[in-house]
């Protein structure tokens, strides 16, 4: 993941491009020499039409199943079976429940850079490409958690994926933001500090930019910010939103 993408947003804005190099010593394992996370293959899909704004229509079908298996092999299309006794397992729970269940469902994935998994220094991946090639960036973290406990049953007001700095590291770097109300300080759920914590107690994250089906907005401090228009204005949304909807025809 890198900063250039969001030059057409705002001109303005500096921040430090992630270096592969740098997250290969630092950030969670590759291959090549990184710490490797062990890996709980319950994997989370959800299957999309668009309309405007990302919607949901369905859950995991066995037509689905069928065809990640034939697409990725037997070990995807278990975790998609794995993906739906979660989903069907976490759905009456409360929201602080669910949050929990699906930050550590996703944190047990190997984190790739995206120059590693795609040859593309940014490439969003759906949660179906997520778990077809078992491997994420931190933004198909955010992105997977996102869909994942929307379809569980969190408003999609309450969360915003969010472009951030991480400060010690001096890397671009993505969460998922969580406000339990309006005009609360909201919970981060990341990658590589695994603890939910609010984003005033995550003085090594720098916000700069969140957005959602619903918009975009402009980081002001560590609460909602500004909003500064619609998702649609971040390209490699639109481009994960027309393979979302591709999958779902499948």
């Amino acid at each position: 993941m890198t900063a250039d993408y969001i030059a057409d947003i705002w001109p303005g804005i500096s921040v430090a491009p992630l270096s592969i190099a740098s997250a290969k010593k630092s950030l969670q394992g590759e291959p090549s020499g990184e710490r490797r996370r062990s890996v709980w293959w319950s994997l989370a899909l959800v299957v999309l039409l668009l309309c405007g704004m990302v919607t949901a229509e369905t859950l995991v079908t066995t037509e689905l199943i069928q065809w990640v298996k034939q697409k990725y092999g037997e070990p995807a299309a278990v975790r998609m079976q794995d993906w739906q006794a979660l989903m069907e397992g976490g759905r009456n729970k409360s929201e602080k429940a669910k949050l929990t269940l699906v930050n550590d469902f996703f944190n047990q994935l190997t984190y790739w850079s995206d120059l590693n998994i795609w040859g593309k220094s940014d490439y969003w991946a759906t949660p179906l490409e997520v778990i077809g090639r078992g491997r994420a960036d931190c933004e198909d973290y955010s992105i997977a958690k996102y869909f994942t406990l929307r379809e569980m049953g969190v408003p999609d007001d309450k969360m915003r994926i969010m472009y951030v700095k991480a400060l010690e590291l001096n890397q671009a770097h993505m969460v998922l933001t969580y406000y339990p109300e309006e005009a609360s300080v909201p919970l981060v759920l990341d990658n590589i500090n695994g603890k939910i914590l609010s984003a005033d107690k995550r003085g090594d994250l720098a916000p700069v930019y969140s957005f959602n089906a619903e918009g975009l907005w402009l980081a002001k401090n560590r609460g909602r910010g500004q909003r500064v228009g619609s998702s649609s204005r971040i390209s490699l949304w639109q481009d994960l939103k027309a393979r979302m909807a591709t999958e779902a025809a499948q």
